[in-house]
């Protein structure tokens, strides 16, 4: 089974196509990747998502490539963020699309282009099966308490007013590695998602019981830029000041805040870390923020557990800023956390870097949200009639 696993951004198309017969034989499923860049934008030369899906299926569709015709490929995945009470993995269809664009206030960044690719793929290839596997599917497991917020209850009953949870994807990955890498399947796991968009997700027995995320992946940690939890009277407040609508506030606090915002300058930690180290106070600052609200949520999700068996990082931050792994982990041996100082600093890809002695194993793992949003796809096919072509291409 060939699946193109889609990674949308507002302005650009990665793709990796997976062939998941291949990766049950334990060789890489990994067939084909690329991306294309500035969709739309000065510089970029794909005005449109058509134009960005042709190209990906140019170079992947032909003579010498991994796919010799374009029926050769059983359906488009898609890491899909925000649906609301729409979530797991299923079939895009109009209910999917109409879904997406009610709550594209509440993920700004990745609704639309989401939409706007999968419209481009009904276009392009009206017959190709497309499924979304949402980012707060892995969340589906949260209880009553743990998602409701302490407001009218019809706001939930109507209008999906409640936590769900995002980097779905990402975290469950984390969840079966560390699983494997320990040889238990109870682990008590706190997954810790760093990168441009950030997250801490609590599982138990590979079961999220918990999140840092609230109703928009605007909430939780501080992001890039943005804003991470906030007070909603803060909000109203600043809105009032500056007099800014509901739309206004939003695109400030989705574009202006965050990192970006307490730093003055880049989100990127990298970009930050070297400022806070030339002496800018407003780059520590920003730093220390990042540092303090991750350990908040570790602290919290420990209590949530009941103890724990194993941290891992991953994420663009997560798998390559060691410092910074170092700062969220500091001065909690006593809760059985600890980070070997020589193999924090050495490693580069997946390790361990707790010693060996310790009680709670710290890894490093990778992301690999695409080989999960797979899975997905190939089991929506296997259990909807509809998918009958894709199955029979394929076998």
């Amino acid at each position: 089974m060939k699946i193109l696993v889609a990674n949308i951004g507002s302005t650009s198309f990665k793709y990796r196509l997976l062939d998941m017969h291949v990766g049950a034989t334990g060789r890489s499923p990994l067939q084909a990747q690329g991306r294309v860049e500035r969709i739309g934008q000065p510089g970029g030369d794909c005005p449109t998502y058509e134009c960005a899906i042709e190209r990906c299926l140019g170079e992947i569709v032909g003579a010498g490539r991994p796919l010799a015709r374009l029926t050769d490929l059983d359906a488009v995945g898609f890491k899909a963020v925000h649906a609301g009470p729409l979530g797991g993995a299923r079939r895009v269809d109009e209910a999917v699309l109409r879904a997406m664009q009610e709550f594209s206030f509440f993920a700004p960044a990745h609704n639309p282009p989401y939409v706007a690719a999968m419209r481009a793929f009904q276009k392009t290839a009206p017959e190709l099966p497309l499924v979304a596997l949402f980012e707060t599917a892995f969340f589906e497991s949260l209880d009553d308490a743990t998602t409701t917020y302490a407001v009218p209850r019809a706001w939930r009953e109507d209008f999906g007013v409640r936590r769900y949870g995002f980097h779905g994807a990402s975290h469950r990955a984390a969840s079966e590695r560390a699983q494997a890498l320990l040889g238990r399947g109870d682990l008590r796991h706190i997954s810790c998602h760093l990168g441009g968009s950030s997250s801490l997700a609590a599982i138990r027995g590979g079961v999220a019981v918990d999140t840092s995320f609230g109703m928009s992946p605007q909430s939780g940690l501080p992001h890039n830029n943005r804003v991470g939890d906030l007070d909603a009277y803060a909000v109203l407040y600043m809105m009032k000041k500056l007099g800014l609508d509901a739309d206004g506030m939003a695109r400030t606090l989705a574009r202006d805040c965050g990192l970006a915002g307490l730093s003055g300058g880049s989100g990127d930690v990298r970009d930050i870390a070297q400022a806070a180290q030339a002496g800018d106070r407003h780059a520590r600052l920003a730093l220390d923020v990042f540092v303090e609200s991750i350990r908040h949520y570790l602290g919290a999700f420990l209590v949530k557990l009941g103890g724990l068996d194993v941290v891992t990082f991953s994420g663009g931050i997560g798998e390559n800023d060691p410092a910074l792994r170092a700062a969220c982990c500091a001065g909690l041996a006593e809760l059985g956390i600890e980070i070997d100082a020589g193999r924090n600093a050495a490693l580069a890809g997946e390790g361990r870097i707790s010693p060996d002695r310790s009680r709670v194993a710290v890894w490093v793992v990778p992301a690999d949200e695409e080989s999960v949003v797979a899975r997905a796809v190939a089991t929506v096919l296997d259990t909807t009639p509809s998918a009958s072509r894709a199955r029979g291409r394929s076998q």
